[in-house]
């Protein structure tokens, strides 16, 4: 009976090592699966987006802020800002390549063959949008044309939205910002935001600050007057070749100083963008 008992035991103790086994192989499939898995491209977050398209908002001419505001009238309590996260919160498998392109490093001339097969990339996304908001299609189609259109012009003005596949996008760029591990694109897509502050009021003081300021206008970010696409996403492309894009490991205040006025600009272009489809 004794005997029998500790047959069981070794049986057990060697069960439970198999068992063991096989979940930590488990384990490790599944994060290196998971780590295949493209990961989702947020940029700005939905402060970054509610308070740039909520400052374009203001620059608008009146006659696109009263057919932006009859547009937005088809649904309750709707703001250009409050529509500006819509793109992320619907994003499903057709539309999620839509909110960036990759383009090779070291060329930052788009081609659309190669940088957007099947049209599914940021830049063919707001040509198409911009198109159906022209139109005379139904104003409930234009609504969300006009929800992608506000969404993705921001996007594109993420640089790492327009960055390289060999290191998606800033995503496999390990650092530390502020005592806090984190990656490059993350830190552009939430981090830059949240280190300053999580306060609409406050992103708009600073914005504006920067657009009056001199940083606004230094030659590497001097403001483009292209409002096109292509024009916009090689521009984010140079602005990740430059030197001190991909910093030490270490981020500090004077890297978010740098690149503020990119959102400047972003602000200002969505506001022209929309200007232009009812001039």
């Amino acid at each position: 009976m004794v005997r029998h008992a500790r047959m069981i035991g070794r049986i057990q103790g060697r069960n439970r090592h198999v068992v063991t086994a096989f979940f930590a192989v488990f384990t490790t499939a599944c994060i290196a699966v998971f780590a295949l898995l493209p990961l989702p491209s947020l940029a700005w977050g939905r402060l970054g987006h509610e308070v740039m398209a909520s400052m374009s908002y203001e620059q608008l001419t009146p006659k696109a802020k009263a057919e932006v505001d009859r547009l937005l009238a088809l649904e309750p309590n709707a703001t250009l800002g409050s529509i500006s996260t819509w793109a992320d919160e619907h994003r499903n498998q057709t539309t999620a390549k839509w909110h960036y392109v990759n383009l090779p490093r070291g060329d930052c001339t788009y081609n659309e063959e190669r940088d957007c097969p099947g049209g599914d990339c940021v830049v063919k996304a707001i040509q198409d949008q911009l198109n159906v908001l022209k139109s005379n299609a139904p104003d409930a189609k234009r609504l969300m044309a006009l929800k992608y259109v506000v969404h993705f012009m921001a996007d594109i003005h993420q640089p790492l939205h327009a960055g390289h596949a060999d290191d998606r996008g800033g995503n496999q760029y390990q650092l530390s910002a502020f005592m806090r591990g984190t990656n490059l694109h993350a830190f552009w897509d939430h981090g830059m935001i949240a280190l300053v502050s999580e306060d609409p009021i406050t992103w708009v003081a600073r914005l504006k600050q920067n657009g009056q300021g001199q940083s606004a206008q230094t030659p590497q970010f001097k403001k483009m007057q292209s409002l096109n696409p292509i024009d916009i996403a090689q521009e984010s492309c140079r602005i990740v070749a430059r030197p001190d894009f991909y910093p030490p490991h270490k981020l500090n205040e004077e890297y978010v100083k740098t690149y503020t006025p990119v959102m400047v600009s972003a602000v200002s272009r969505l506001a022209r963008t929309l200007n232009g489809v009812w001039p």
